[in-house]
């Protein structure tokens, strides 16, 4: 299970990587939400996936499961979800200004 979740996470670096390297601002930010939560569940992964035990059982447990990443990992989707809003607020203020979401015609350059 750890190994296709593994390939899952590695397909979606794939389609960010493609989605950052366009010249849209939209696409760009949908890149950097995709691969953020890619990371997220490549650390969910590398935090180990046990079933059936408790994240808790007293001292002289035999396994148990460890929450803290899936603390950390709750507190990082928190914070992408709100730089992605920002991202999208500051895009659509960007469109409204220029006119335009290309990243091209927003540094002046004119294609040739």
């Amino acid at each position: 299970m750890e190994t296709l979740i593994t390939i899952l996470a590695g397909v979606l670096v794939t389609v960010a990587v493609y989605l950052l390297l366009s010249r849209s601002i939209i696409r760009i930010i949908l890149g950097s939400a995709v691969l953020s939560h890619a990371v997220h569940l490549l650390l969910m992964v590398m935090g180990g996936l046990k079933t059936g035990s408790a994240p808790l059982l007293g001292e002289n447990a035999s396994s148990y499961t460890d929450a803290l990443p899936q603390a950390l990992i709750l507190t990082a989707i928190v914070i992408s979800f709100a730089v992605t809003a920002f991202l999208l607020v500051l895009a659509y203020r960007t469109y409204q200004e220029t006119g335009t979401d290309d990243l091209q015609e927003l540094r002046g350059f004119i294609d040739e």
